[in-house]
């Protein structure tokens, strides 16, 4: 019950004080899920996983690594503690809404909420770098020989994929998927 307790506990306060959206939050939630014995790699492969399923990614993660932790119990323990929060706020929000929507306080939070949510997502993508294209075992080897090439290519590929082709997730992620077994 304990690992239960721990579980809702450490998704509620991801759930609570990470803004932005599930890519804002995956620093913070890598950062609580070490506790629950995921390596960096493990996590990634969270992540991975997470984009090919329906729903937010914090919710996918938070059930997934709950799963992992303390079976099908941990994972609903885990899911209700990231969604709980959310749930209460908009619930608060929305009903004051409307009164303060115009109001300049409420504005100027917002535009500064923006740039903040940007440098998380931007953090996230710093950390994704980290594990997907960089191989950090390998810099005592020689500086190029960190790079995977074939993550690189497979990371641009995709964003020439997604910018200029308007391929959608789901396709780039079976392309990517099938890049992966081709190169890697």
């Amino acid at each position: 019950m304990i690992e239960y307790i721990r579980l809702f506990i450490s998704f509620f306060k991801i759930g609570m004080f990470s803004f932005g959206g599930g890519y804002a939050m995956l620093p913070m939630i890598y950062q609580e899920v070490g506790a629950f014995g995921l390596t960096m790699k493990e996590f990634s492969d969270v992540v991975a996983i997470s984009q090919m399923t329906p729903g937010p990614i914090a919710v996918n993660a938070a059930t997934y690594v709950g799963y992992q932790a303390a079976g099908a119990i941990g994972s609903a323990f885990a899911t209700f503690g990231v969604s709980l929060p959310s749930f209460i706020l908009i619930m608060i929000i929305s009903s004051a809404f409307d009164k303060f929507s115009s109001n300049a306080m409420v504005q100027y939070a917002l535009e500064g909420i923006r740039p903040a949510t940007v440098g998380m997502i931007a953090s996230a993508i710093v950390f994704f770098a980290n594990t997907s294209l960089i191989d950090i075992t390998l810099i005592p080897e020689g500086f190029w020989r960190i790079f995977s090439l074939p993550s690189i290519a497979i990371f641009a590929l995709t964003i020439v994929g997604s910018k200029y082709l308007k391929l959608g997730p789901i396709v780039m992620t079976l392309l990517g998927g099938l890049l992966g077994v081709i190169l890697l």
